[in-house]
């Protein structure tokens, strides 16, 4: 296993994109389910030549390829100078088994923009605690066919440099305030999954994104009080609630909302809390850059995220 540079003091933020830039597709956790047609053509539209790794094609259980497969088809596109970005084809389980036979050290000297959510979730916690990187958490091909346009066109915005903002009105009964940090989280069952681990986070002064997908509301509720046990809610800057999709229950009901779950859990706290934030496994899954400080902003149902 390659151990990672302790100092993340100083930050990695990749170069952005330009026209006649390669972007690489690899699968770091489950197999496709289909070609990624649409995915290409989108990619190609914003004129990147795309390069699609072994693991795209791969096959081995559930997962693109064993765990060296796609260990090693990461580090083929981390090591080559000519990949300006890296796009994760989709999540699932599986990047958990194969990072730690990835050697980051060329990544340190050469940052590239990486590119996925759900299971990519250990990829951004581990760069952006060992390296500070930058990051994107956003759309990847297996999604885009059911992608709005909305959330594709924030993509091309975040990997091509252009301005990033968010405003919008929430339905959840958030708590007001205003909170800067650096952005940081993703799935919060990834979150649990790396915590004590070398991936893990300092969540002091960060505002911390979650989401999640397919859960049971009293497995949230456990994934939560895990973290505020470890000491990682209290210190926040700020905490956005994406979208928790098909939530499940018990025959006998949990009787909270995934609100209701964050809000009892987070109550000593001061830091503002909003909820329906446009990202997650949704079909307006906005783009977040992880890493980078941003302003929040939560007066009552008006919610206003700034990337400084």
């Amino acid at each position: 296993m390659h151990k990672p540079a302790d100092d993340a003091s100083s930050g990695l933020r990749p170069p952005y994109l330009k026209k006649g830039d390669k972007i690489a597709i690899t699968c770091p956790a489950k197999k496709l389910p289909r070609p990624m047609n649409d995915a290409v053509a989108l990619l190609q539209s914003w004129g990147l030549e795309v390069v699609s790794g072994d693991t795209v094609t791969a096959s081995y259980h559930q997962f693109a390829g064993d765990d060296d497969l796609r260990a090693r088809d990461l580090q083929r596109f981390i090591d080559d100078d000519s990949i300006k970005a890296i796009i994760a084809a989709r999540g699932g389980y599986g990047t958990i088994r194969m990072i730690d036979k990835v050697d980051f050290s060329r990544f340190a000297k050469h940052p590239k923009w990486l590119i996925g959510f759900s299971d990519i979730t250990v990829l951004h916690t581990h760069l952006l605690a060992n390296y500070g990187a930058q990051t994107i958490h956003g759309q990847m091909p297996v999604n885009i066919p059911d992608a709005s346009k909305h959330s594709l066109d924030t993509l091309r915005q975040a990997l091509f440099g252009e301005a990033l903002s968010y405003q919008y009105h929430a339905h959840g009964k958030n708590r007001s305030g205003n909170g800067s940090g650096i952005l940081a989280g993703g799935n919060l069952s990834l979150l649990v999954s790396v915590a004590g681990s070398v991936s893990d986070l300092d969540y002091a002064g960060k505002i911390l994104f979650i989401e999640d997908v397919g859960e049971y509301l009293y497995s949230v509720d456990r994934m939560l009080r895990s973290l505020k046990r470890a000491g990682k809610l209290a210190w926040l800057a700020g905490l956005v609630v994406g979208g928790f999709s098909d939530m499940k229950d018990n025959d006998i009901p949990f009787g909270q909302t995934v609100p209701e779950i964050v809000m009892n859990i987070v109550q000593e706290y001061d830091y503002p809390v909003c909820f329906d934030f446009p990202a997650g496994h949704i079909p307006d899954n906005c783009s977040l850059i992880f890493g980078r400080k941003v302003q929040l902003s939560v007066q009552g149902q008006d919610v206003g995220l700034q990337f400084l």
